[in-house]
């Protein structure tokens, strides 16, 4: 049975990679700084397999096929689709394994997942696993939440997502340890008239909720407010899915700032266990 060792979250935009040199030098060391210091943990955690909760930015899907939620079972991944993305293509290594026993699971619970064995991976996955310095050192499983094209998974599932993925998780023999990355968000709006706004109000609501202890609370103002932060607001659903399944530990926040020349609202967080 594996034991989940670690869960973090992060905020995710290509425009940290294409544009570092829009904020100042200051600025951009604090945030690369604050990514180094999530993937250290992360490694220092020594998972063998890292589930990344992201979101497919209408490159693997479309209006013909867009599943809500869909798990990766590959045991490769070339990254990034993106091709003015600034970073080298490459392959990342895959956990077909975790990811069928992910989807068998799901499927016995209740929900009814999508699955890919033949995913290409956009920024949303590699950009944090770049930042955080560790693309390629540990295998992946993705799991792609629909927050692009509506209509979108309600808040609440996207927390039963992540308490399955909990009971997944202690339930697989094919490893000992895991870790859970989620990407995404915070406030932010992509090709709109509120594009490079940033809702600051929002977002620190959010993340004081995530450490509040009412998951109704936390649900609710996400679904009532997320509208004002923006449609690239929506990858809070990739935040609550880590906060299911990080039930029973205590969310920090790691680092918040409001990044208008990023167009985004950079978080990045822990779940930790309570003795910690």
């Amino acid at each position: 049975m594996a034991e989940l060792v670690s869960v973090h979250a992060v905020s995710h935009t290509p425009v940290m990679i294409n544009f570092a040199d829009a904020v100042s030098d200051a600025v951009r060391t604090e945030v690369f700084d604050a990514y180094r210091q999530v993937g250290q943990e992360i490694l220092s955690a020594k998972p063998q397999t890292l589930i990344v909760i992201s979101d497919d930015h209408v490159h693997n899907f479309f209006l013909n096929n867009f599943p809500a939620f869909c798990i990766g079972a590959a045991d490769a991944y070339l990254s990034p689709v993106e091709h003015w993305l600034k970073l080298e293509k490459r392959s990342l290594p895959g956990d077909g394994a975790l990811g069928a026993h992910l989807l068998g699971t799901a499927l016995q619970s209740g929900f009814d997942p999508s699955f890919s064995m033949d995913l290409t991976l956009d920024h949303g996955v590699l950009t944090p696993l770049h930042l955080a310095g560790m693309a390629e050192d540990i295998p992946v499983v993705p799991l792609l939440v629909n927050c692009v094209q509506p209509p979108l998974p309600p808040m609440k599932r996207a927390l039963q997502w992540g308490r399955m993925l909990k009971n997944a998780i202690a339930t697989y023999q094919g490893c000992d340890r895991v870790s859970i990355l989620a990407t995404g968000g915070i406030s932010h709006d992509i090709s709109t008239p509120r594009m490079g706004m940033v809702n600051e109000q929002f977002d620190r609501e959010f993340l004081r909720l995530l450490g509040a202890g009412d998951d109704d609370a936390l649900t609710r103002y996400a679904s009532d407010f997320v509208n004002e932060a923006g449609n690239g607001a929506e990858e809070i659903r990739n935040w609550l899915v880590a906060h299911g399944a990080a039930e029973g530990r205590r969310y920090e926040t790691v680092f918040y700032k409001g990044v208008t020349s990023w167009y985004t609202g950079i978080g990045l967080g822990r779940w930790t266990k309570a003795d910690r």
